[in-house]
């Protein structure tokens, strides 16, 4: 998904980086409709990016093999879809992290972000991140958002590993 909005970022003067881990497990899951999730959480940091006057544009995409419960996060409970890992330790996940330094995210309206027709854009539909959101769910996982420091938006997608 980075390959195709690749050349959008350098038509915008965005610096894309990435940091995959290797030899990450594999997630269950619709390879399209994973692939949609991230592709929409790309292509909204390229807008937000685009339209800055001044300042950095950077937009960073990792990976990483992490435990059910992310620092600062509730554990979540999951679909069937999970498997549990041995008795006692979390189950893991895999989380795709998007981390750009756009104008960043409206605390007022944080909570919001996921409603369906909500939308920050002037052309916008505001229904990518509630599709998206209802994507990573029905496998499992979840999609959240919040500010990054010291200004722009980071979205983290979260899939469990398939064990």
């Amino acid at each position: 998904m980075v390959a195709i909005t690749q050349s959008e970022a350098q038509r915008n003067r965005i610096s894309l980086r990435t940091d995959f881990a290797e030899d990450l497990p594999q997630v269950m899951g619709d390879k399209v409709q994973v692939q949609q999730v991230i592709l929409n959480l790309l292509v909204n940091a390229i807008q937000a990016l685009s339209g800055l006057s001044e300042g950095p544009r950077e937009l960073c995409v990792s990976s990483r093999k992490v435990s059910q419960t992310v620092e600062g996060s509730a554990p979540v409970e999951r679909a069937s879809l999970a498997r549990p890992t041995s008795e006692g330790s979390p189950p893991e996940e895999i989380l795709i992290e998007v981390r750009d330094s756009g104008p960043g995210l409206d605390p007022e309206n944080l909570n919001r972000l996921f409603e369906a027709f909500y939308t920050t854009k002037p052309q916008g539909l505001g229904i990518g991140l509630t599709i998206s959101r209802t994507i990573a769910e029905a496998h499992g996982g979840r999609l959240r958002a919040e500010p990054n420091e010291p200004r722009g938006a980071v979205f983290q997608f979260a899939l469990p590993v398939w064990s």
